[in-house]
């Protein structure tokens, strides 16, 4: 899948996302089966309830039983443009899941160049 084509969807899937309290839209694309689950991310006022963008897209590519997942793209777009990698970057339960659901995709993040394998974003993930 193309890296740019697959960011757009990202960034596209952003606006729809539900964030009254942060105001912070992410996006996330992910590939399995030469098709793109899209997901967003949804906050709730109890926020330990919030549901992230990646963890949305590859529970919709699961739930179609799409496998592998072979590319995911990450997009913030509320992140200004000088942000470092950091603020880009899925969150840690984020990174579990992709560990889990899809340890061989490569994976961009909008605002970066480089493109990311799980190991690179989390070294040690926990595994059983």
């Amino acid at each position: 899948m193309d890296r740019e084509t697959l960011l757009a969807q990202a960034r596209e899937a952003a606006q729809h996302a539900h964030c009254p309290y942060s105001h912070f839209r992410v996006g996330a694309a992910v590939v399995a089966n030469n098709t793109v689950y899209t997901g967003v991310n949804i906050e709730i006022s109890s926020y330990s309830l919030t549901l992230c963008a990646e963890r949305l897209a590859l529970a919709l590519a699961v739930s179609a039983g799409a496998s592998p997942i072979t590319h995911i793209a990450v997009a913030c777009i509320d992140t200004p443009a000088d942000a470092p990698l950091n603020e880009r970057t899925p969150c840690g339960a984020c990174r579990q899941w992709i560990a889990d659901l899809a340890p061989n995709a490569l994976i961009y993040i909008d605002g970066s160049e480089e493109t990311f394998t799980i190991t690179d974003l989390l070294p040690h993930a926990f595994g059983l």
